[in-house]
């Protein structure tokens, strides 16, 4: 099967690159939704109401009010990390195995931690879509209704392009040329579709 990862900042585009991986017969795995669906876990929202007291109500967990919490410092980003990551991995690997099971023969793993979670080391290639910040910013805010405050933690939180620049094998900018855009992901798309 080949796999290939999707990642990179915030408001880059990563969504229309995996509409796209889907219009050409990708089975897309979108890591967002798989971090959702373990937020029922009650051992998970037990250690995030520890890490960060006030998260979780009643058994649910208030995901803006952790992301105000995790988001405020690199040290707090990187617990959340250590406490999802292994969590979400587990389901992203049972859908992988689900879809190696049920013939699937191209991926992609729509991920913005892939290199954080070791996903990475699953992947035929890596593609990073990549934006200049105020871009980025400006889309953030129309997509998620942040104040301000929640708009610089989510920012201050991502990866340098230096990061992503170095590991991925493939580099899409996305800076508001959307013919551009989507040439340049079909052209990387068509050639793993082709293999």
């Amino acid at each position: 099967m080949i796999i290939l990862g999707l990642t990179g900042p915030s408001g880059t585009g990563k969504t229309t690159v995996a509409e796209m991986a889907l219009d050409m017969g990708f089975e897309v795995i979108d890591c967002d939704k798989a971090a959702a669906e373990v937020t029922t876990n009650k051992e998970l929202l037990n250690n995030l109401e520890k890490a960060f007291a006030g998260v979780v109500t009643n058994g649910i967990l208030d995901r803006k009010a952790l992301a105000q919490k995790a988001f405020a410092t690199d040290e707090k980003t990187n617990l959340l990390n250590s406490i999802m990551l292994p969590v979400i991995v587990q389901n992203i690997n049972e859908k992988i195995n689900a879809a190696k099971d049920r013939g699937v023969t191209h991926l992609l793993l729509d991920a913005p931690t892939l290199y954080e979670s070791g996903e990475d080391k699953k992947c035929t290639a890596v593609i990073a879509v990549l934006a200049e910040k105020s871009i980025r910013k400006a889309r953030i805010l129309k997509r998620d209704n942040l104040n301000e405050t929640q708009l610089e933690s989510r920012l201050k939180a991502a990866k340098a392009d230096d990061f992503y620049l170095q590991r991925a094998q493939h580099i899409i900018y996305n800076n508001g040329n959307l013919a551009d855009f989507k040439a340049k992901t079909t052209e990387i798309l068509k050639k793993f579709k082709e293999n």
